[in-house]
């Protein structure tokens, strides 16, 4: 098999890798069971050196990384740009708070002590997607090292420059060779790699299919695992909500990642019906000033989807669903011959069993769906096989969290727009998937959690 990096604007072929072969993946696995036996025995301080010498590496070359991720997969610079700042604030984040993360809980008994330990667990397994291919590598990664493990990367196969450039920059900051590795492989040789004895634990973020298959293998070789899945996220839009910040944090919700290409994007616009007229035209308004275009240029808001599929994926919910009744707003067709863009697209009078309702949208679409008040919105908001995420405008702040705690998501943004923040546990239910990411949870998730008693 061979692994192309490709421009999603021109079709241009950057470079080209051969998949490993059998014996450079075993070496490849020995190497990280090696040089974890080694790397566990390190303080927390010496970690936390290299670490923040990765965050000031990242900041160094953003513009060229920015630009990296333009070409394989179609972000904008300043989308780019903005995911490298935040994956060198992953870095120190878990530099600066993972001894007090890690600390070990005292905990009173008849015993003479009894505490319980973290301790890392070895070689962790990521299968990570191309849509934030630097931040949800090192969001995985920075807690992963900080506590002890070390990491092999499956990257997806249309960004492999990206993932070379991530085991460099580990590298470059002088983390010993075998503490990051990428694995050049495709989607049929990860599950040997799961199965492999030397592989501790499991963490993808990717698809519902594709979790599906890495569970069943984690499951199978009785092994941890975290995964973040799809999303299809409702952002309720109540009677009383503040309309101007609403309209605007729903373009940036749904337009999140360059084209929506992102699983928090918020993807089902829940609104109440005495203000559904406005917040529509609103929200046309919005998408009818973005500029579509090549992602490197600086004044262009909208690029490309990452592939022809992608596009023609969305195009085809969309048809699918204005056949069955819905309107179509704005948008709604392929831009140009050359080049995978989408116009941004509004659609209302979509009801629940239309595809751009039922299904997730990953794209610049936002589905319009009228309620008639707040317990209707939650009863169509959890009318979903997905759980990742939640937006609730309204200026009454306590309804707004009652109606919090009835939404299944892993999280609820108030008056805001969702989105992932270091401090914060980041992790879905139902089809979203399970574990949690970033804050004191999210390094919790590798360790052995190690009870130890000293009774005399």
């Amino acid at each position: 098999m061979v692994i192309i990096s490709k421009s999603p604007v021109t079709c241009e072929v950057f470079a080209q890798f051969s998949e490993l072969s059998g014996d450079e993946i075993e070496k490849k696995l020995a190497l990280a069971r090696s040089v974890f036996l080694s790397w566990r025995q390190t303080s927390l301080e010496e970690r936390a050196v290299l670490m923040r010498k990765v965050a000031i590496k990242l900041r160094e070359q953003k513009n060229d990384l920015a630009i990296l991720m333009a070409q394989e997969m179609g972000k904008i610079i300043k989308a780019g740009q903005a995911e490298i700042e935040k994956c060198a604030s992953v870095c120190d984040y878990y530099a600066d708070n993972a001894a007090k993360f890690l600390a070990s809980d005292i905990i009173a008994t008849e015993a003479k002590e009894s505490f319980v330990r973290f301790d890392p667990l070895g070689p962790v397994l990521a299968v990570m997607p191309w849509n934030f291919p630097f931040w949800q590598v090192l969001r995985f990664a920075a807690p992963a090292l900080m506590a002890g493990n070390v990491g092999l990367l499956k990257h997806a196969s249309n960004v492999p420059r990206c993932a070379l450039a991530i085991e460099k920059i580990f590298i470059d900051c002088g983390f010993p060779v075998g503490i990051f590795q990428t694995l050049l492989i495709g989607s049929g040789a990860v599950e040997k790699v799961v199965l492999d004895d030397r592989i501790a634990a499991v963490t993808l973020t990717g698809s519902e299919f594709a979790g599906s298959q890495v569970a069943a293998a984690a499951g199978k070789a009785l092994k941890k695992c975290v995964l973040e899945l799809g999303g299809s996220d409702p952002f309720i839009v109540l009677a009383d909500a503040d309309l101007v910040g609403a309209v605007k944090a729903a373009a940036t919700a749904r337009m999140q990642n360059n084209v929506g290409q992102s699983c928090i994007a918020s993807k089902r616009f829940i609104v109440e019906e005495s203000v559904a007229a406005e917040f529509t035209a609103g929200l046309v308004k919005e998408f009818s000033a973005l500029k579509v275009g090549d992602p490197i240029l600086p004044d262009v808001n909208v690029g490309p989807l990452v592939n022809e599929t992608a596009l023609k994926e969305i195009d085809n919910q969309v048809q699918k669903t204005l056949a069955m009744g819905a309107k179509l707003e704005f948008g709604g067709s392929r831009v140009g011959e050359v080049g995978n863009f989408y116009l941004p697209t509004v659609v209302s009078g979509v009801t629940q069993e239309m595809p751009l309702f039922s299904e997730e949208v990953f794209g610049p679409v936002a589905p319009i769906m009228v309620v008639k008040n707040s317990d209707e919105a939650i009863a169509v908001a959890n009318n979903s096989a997905y759980g990742l995420g939640a937006t609730i405008w309204t200026m009454d702040l306590d309804k707004a969290k009652r109606m919090a705690s009835q939404i299944d998501s892993g999280s609820v943004y108030i008056n805001g727009a969702m989105k992932s923040d270091v401090r914060l546990p980041f992790g879905g239910i139902k089809k979203s998937g399970f574990g949690r990411e970033l804050g004191s949870y999210g390094i919790r998730e590798f360790v052995n959690v190690k009870t130890v008693v000293v009774e005399k």
